[in-house]
C-alpha cells in the first residue's frame, strides 16, 4: 500500500511511515529556509533597530536645541512653548516610523499653537486674558494672517524633502522583514513533499540509511519545490536596489541631519519675522478677534534677540557619524544578498543533505 517509496525489491517501510516522512520534510523544509533567513533576517531586524536608534538620538538633539532657544531668547513664553515643541518632535518620530500623518500636518500644527504665544507674550505683553475662546480664535487667525511670513512653509518643504527618504526606508526594512517571514512559512505543495520523501527518506526503505541525494536530483527537487519562492528573484533585486537608492537619498542634498537640526533656526527666523510685523498682525487680530483685556500702562514688547546657531555637540556629531555608518554597512551586506531568492535550492542542497565526495548517492530510484 505504499504511495512514494514504491520498490520492486522487499521495503521495511509502511504507509503510516511514508505519512511521518512527509510531516518530517515539511518541517525540516521550514526550519532550513529559516536557517537560511537567519542571518538575513537578523541584519535587517538590527539596522531597523540601529536606525530607529539614531533616529531617536537625533530628534532629541533637535528637541533639545529647540527648546534652549525659547529658554534664551524667548523667557517669557518658554514654558508654555515646551509642550507644542515636544508635539512636533512626536509627531515627526511618528511620520519616520511610517505612521499616517505628514510632514505639513505636523509643522503646520506647531505653528498654529505657537502663534498665540508669541502674539500674547511678545508682540502685545500686557494681554491678561487669554480664554480659550481667544485662544482658539488666534490658532484659526494664524492661517489667514500668516503671522510667520515664508518661514512656515519653507520649514515644510525641507522636512519633507529629507524626512521622507528616512520614512521610506523605515517602510522598507519592515517590508524586507515581512517579504522573508512570509517564504519562511510558504506551503508545501502535495507533490513536493512527496518528491522530498522520495528523495530523502525513501532509501531508508531499502535499508540504506547512509546514502544520500545526488546533487543534480537534489537541486531539480528543490528548484520544483521552490519555484514560486525563486519568482521573487526580480522583484528582490529591484527592492535592494530601491534600499540602495534610499541610503543614497538620505546621505545626499536632502540629509536628515541638516534639517533636523535647521528647525531651531526656522522657528527662530519665524518669530522674529512675526515680531518685525507686529503693529500690522495686532490691528488684524483685533478686527478679527476682539480685543483682549491690557495690563494698565501696555508693557514694552521683548527685545527682538537674533539667536546664533549653537554649535553642534558631540551628542549630534557621534549620531551623525553613527547614521551614515549604519547606511554604508547595511546596503554593502543587502548588496551581497541581491542573489538571495535566486540561488535559494543551490543553498538547500550544499552542505550535509547530498552527497559530494563520493562516487554513489541515491537518484530517486536507485544507488548509482
Amino acid at each position: 500500500d505504499l504511495q512514494i517509496c514504491q520498490h520492486r525489491a522487499p521495503t521495511c517501510c509502511t504507509k503510516k511511515m511514508e505519512d511521518s516522512y512527509q510531516a518530517a520534510v515539511r518541517r525540516e523544509r521550514t526550519q532550513s529556509i529559516q536557517a537560511l533567513n537567519f542571518e538575513l533576517k537578523y541584519m535587517i531586524v538590527g539596522h531597523i533597530t540601529a536606525f530607529q536608534e539614531a533616529f531617536e538620538s537625533l530628534l532629541r538633539f533637535a528637541e533639545n536645541r529647540t527648546s534652549s532657544l525659547f529658554e534664551t531668547a524667548y523667557r517669557p513664553m518658554a514654558k508654555e512653548a515646551a509642550e507644542p515643541v515636544k508635539e512636533l518632535f512626536t509627531d515627526i518620530s511618528l511620520y519616520i516610523l511610517g505612521a499616517e500623518t505628514t510632514v505639513e500636518s505636523a509643522v503646520l500644527r506647531f505653528f498654529d499653537s505657537l502663534f498665540p504665544l508669541v502674539y500674547s507674550r511678545l508682540i502685545n505683553p500686557g494681554i491678561t486674558d487669554l480664554s480659550e475662546d481667544y485662544t482658539e480664535c488666534l490658532r484659526l487667525t494664524r492661517q489667514d494672517v500668516n503671522p510667520f511670513g515664508r518661514y512656515s512653509k519653507n520649514m515644510v518643504t525641507e522636512l519633507s524633502k529629507s524626512l521622507w527618504a528616512s520614512r521610506m526606508l523605515s517602510q522598507a526594512l519592515s517590508l524586507g522583514i515581512e517579504v522573508i517571514n512570509t517564504t519562511e512559512h510558504a506551503a508545501l505543495t502535495k507533490e513536493c513533499s512527496r518528491a522530498l520523501v522520495r528523495m530523502q527518506y525513501c532509501p531508508h526503505c531499502q535499508g540504506l540509511t547512509l546514502i544520500r541525494p545526488c546533487v543534480g536530483y537534489c537541486l531539480n527537487v528543490m528548484r520544483g519545490c521552490l519555484a514560486s519562492v525563486s519568482e521573487l528573484d526580480a522583484q528582490w533585486r529591484e527592492y535592494i536596489s530601491t534600499l540602495e537608492y534610499l541610503t543614497n537619498e538620505m546621505a545626499a542634498s536632502h540629509d536628515l541631519e541638516t534639517a533636523l537640526t535647521g528647525i531651531r533656526n526656522s522657528i527662530n527666523e519665524a518669530i522674529l519675522h512675526a515680531q518685525l510685523n507686529g503693529p500690522q498682525l495686532s490691528a488684524t487680530v483685533d478686527k478679527v478677534c476682539g480685543q483682549p483685556k491690557q495690563q494698565e500702562g501696555n508693557l514694552p514688547s521683548e527685545n527682538i534677540v537674533p539667536v546664533k546657531e549653537v554649535t553642534e555637540s558631540q551628542t549630534f556629531v557621534m549620531a551623525h557619524a553613527s547614521l551614515n555608518n549604519k547606511r554604508r554597512e547595511f546596503i554593502n551586506y543587502m548588496k551581497r544578498s541581491r542573489t538571495f531568492y535566486a540561488s535559494i535550492a543551490e543553498r538547500l542542497c550544499d552542505g550535509d543533505l547530498v552527497m559530494r565526495d563520493s562516487s554513489t548517492c541515491w537518484n530517486g530510484e536507485d544507488v548509482v
